[in-house]
Parts: C-alpha cells; sequence; structure tokens
C-alpha cells in the first residue's frame, strides 16, 4: 500500500461541479405556479446572517458558520424538502460608508466592487445558495421597503426620537455597539470611546412585548434555557405599579418610581435617583458642593465606556431632598446612585435593601438602614 496520501483535485473538480450547478440552477428555488413548482413538498427555510461588504473579503468566520447551514439545507433537499436558501448583502450604513471614506472612495463604488468580490468567493466556495433572490441591503429595490415599513411604524407611533446615551467614537463621528467599544476602544479605529447623548430613532417594541413573551411558548421546546432567557430579558416586560413619592417641602413635587415589589414598600431606607434625573437639576442649588462635586463624579464616570459585562462597585451621596413614602408616611432620604440609570424605567428607584441585593450592597456601604418585611 503506498504511504502517500491522496490529494483531493481541487482544481479539477471544484469549477467543473460549481459551473454544472449554475448552469442547471441547481440550488433555485421555484415560486408557486411555476412548472417544477411541488405544493406537496414540505418547505424549509435556511437564513444566514448577510455578511457585511465594508470589508475587502470574506474571513474564516463567514465559511464557518456558513458551512453549517448548507450542510443542513442540503440534508432537507435530500429528504425532498422545498428549501429556500437565500443569500444577500447587509450593505446599507455607517460601516460602509466609513471604510469608503477613508480610503477616498465613492461608498457605492467601493460596496459594489466588495460584493463582487465576495462573491465569487461565496461560489467557489460551493455553498448551495439560491442566487437568483440575492438582495443587497443598499440598493433601492430593497431599502424602499425599510422606507415603507418605517413610514408605517411612524403612522402607528410605534417609531419615536428621544435623547439617549450612546458609546461615541470621536475620531470616526459614529455611534457604536456596546460590542464595538469592547473595551473602551473603537473597533475600528482603536480611539476611546465616551459616552454621548444623542437624539435617536427608538421603536416601540414594548408595545409587543405581551405577544412576544406568549409567543416563546412555540419555542421552548427547541431552544437552550439560557437562550430563551436572554431573549425573555431583551424583551423586558415588567408587571409591576408606579408610586408616587412627595418631596418634603414642594407640594408639587413628587418622584415616580417604578416596582414589580410592591410588597417590600414598608422595607423602603431610600430613593435613590440617576444623576441625570430632572429633580437633580431642580434642587441643585439646595444641595451642598461636597454632594455636588460627588455628583459631577458620577456623572463623568458615566461617560467613560467599559466592558459591558464588567461590574461597577455601587457609589453615590445624599442630596439632603427628603421624600415620603405614601404608604407609612415616613421621611426617607433622596440619594443619587451610580447604578440607576435615566434611561431605564423612571430613573428612580426605591431602595429596599432587605429584598434586593443591588439595594442591599448600597445599603451596606454607606450604613444606611435594613428592614425585613416580608
Amino acid at each position: 500500500m503506498s504511504s502517500q496520501r491522496k490529494q483531493y483535485p481541487f482544481p479539477q473538480f471544484e469549477p467543473k461541479w460549481q459551473k454544472r450547478w449554475a448552469e442547471t440552477q441547481a440550488y433555485r428555488t421555484p415560486n408557486p405556479g411555476e412548472a417544477d413548482f411541488d405544493p406537496a413538498k414540505p418547505k424549509y427555510y435556511v437564513l444566514d446572517m448577510f455578511p457585511y461588504p465594508s470589508g475587502e473579503g470574506l474571513h474564516v468566520g463567514h465559511p464557518e458558520g456558513y458551512t453549517a447551514t448548507d450542510i443542513l439545507a442540503r440534508w432537507h433537499r435530500m429528504r425532498g424538502f422545498n428549501v429556500l436558501h437565500p443569500i444577500g448583502w447587509d450593505s446599507f450604513g455607517q460601516p460602509a460608508e466609513d471604510a469608503a471614506i477613508k480610503r477616498g472612495v465613492n461608498p457605492r463604488d467601493w460596496t459594489e466592487e466588495n460584493i463582487a468580490h465576495m462573491t465569487g468567493q461565496l461560489k467557489r466556495l460551493g455553498l448551495s445558495y439560491d442566487w437568483s433572490r440575492e438582495m443587497a441591503a443598499h440598493r433601492p429595490d430593497y431599502y424602499k421597503f425599510d422606507q415603507w415599513f418605517f413610514l408605517k411604524m411612524l403612522e402607528k407611533g410605534l417609531a419615536y426620537k428621544k435623547k439617549t446615551q450612546v458609546n461615541w467614537c470621536e475620531a470616526c463621528r459614529a455611534t457604536l455597539s456596546n460590542e464595538q467599544a469592547s473595551g473602551g476602544l473603537c473597533w475600528r479605529c482603536q480611539s476611546g470611546v465616551t459616552k454621548k447623548e444623542l437624539e435617536q430613532w427608538f421603536f416601540k417594541t414594548t408595545a409587543y412585548a405581551d405577544q412576544l413573551l406568549d409567543d416563546m411558548a412555540e419555542i421552548e421546546n427547541g431552544w437552550a434555557e439560557k437562550v430563551l432567557k436572554r431573549q425573555r430579558d431583551w424583551i423586558g416586560r415588567s408587571d409591576g405599579a408606579y408610586v408616587d413619592f412627595a418631596v418634603t417641602g414642594d407640594a408639587e413635587e413628587k418622584i415616580r418610581v417604578f416596582t414589580t415589589r410592591i410588597d417590600t414598600i414598608y422595607g423602603v431606607n431610600a430613593i435613590v435617583l440617576a444623576a441625570e434625573h430632572p429633580l437633580v437639576e431642580k434642587f441643585w442649588n439646595s444641595i451642598s458642593s461636597q454632594a455636588q462635586s460627588k455628583i459631577e463624579k458620577i456623572r463623568s464616570d458615566k461617560l467613560k465606556v467599559t466592558d459591558h459585562d464588567e461590574e461597577v462597585e455601587k457609589d453615590g451621596v445624599p442630596t439632603g431632598i427628603l421624600a415620603i413614602n405614601p404608604f407609612s408616611g415616613e421621611e426617607v432620604p433622596v440619594w443619587v446612585g451610580n447604578y440607576v440609570m435615566i434611561e431605564y424605567g423612571t430613573g428612580a428607584v426605591m431602595s429596599v435593601p432587605a429584598h434586593d441585593q443591588r439595594d442591599f450592597e448600597f445599603a451596606k456601604k454607606y450604613g444606611l438602614p435594613i428592614r425585613q418585611v416580608v
């Protein structure tokens, strides 16, 4: 037996069969009404994440994922399914524009050239895509539907603008996701990233929270519990109540909090505000200069971008303001805390340290009373 290992003759076999697949449209999915469409066949949809054509080519992570889904598509075809396995390009947006501007070229030309190059790479890999359904997000025949869909959401009140803090790279003049700002550095230019308040568009996914959570029952048997938990957390529905705490000495002012545990309200030891809460500004002149300095520090620290999962030590300062518990009539101090986010909930929380780990850590650090009520 020969000790030499046989080499697969890529140059001989691959171009031949890839040409054959293209000529015969082997992976084209027929439409209803066409002669080769069989309505009796079960349907199966295999969708990959579309690659970004802002770079100059595919990287090893693309075929790693695409090979797995291609196996799935081929397996279902062999089992008699009518498989839809399309491909396209996530080509609309800032990364493609930034890459083109950096090189001093037209973004459209740059994007189309990259798509042509990456198309050749994907075809040489022999992946079983239906290329007749190729789409690109930067082309009008695609993004006109994005525009139509956005206008419909705007008409229904599901798209709205508000100011919020975003990760900002001054060098790129661009906003970044948490993943793109990992470690406080921009993923493209490695410049420092800060928080910046900008007006942004939002979609009111909360309007569909109940439906989204209820419909998750349909996939609970097929998905890992840790994935389902992340999805539920993203949907973010909270069942609870709003409570208004009156401010001592100001008959008109109230601090609204949201709680999922109204049964713990007799254990409230403080109200903790975000540093950007409007009440802080309203009573700024009555807050001591020492507390003002601490609040400014909390604000500036929030502008620093850290790893998303990094645990930040609880920090805070009393404002000297008092609020009245509407259930017990007890006066409780109003603090500013670095763990309260202005964009989350009402930007104020009622601290119940005996029944909340976050509040417990805060109370232990500052010697606040801890009263168990449940």
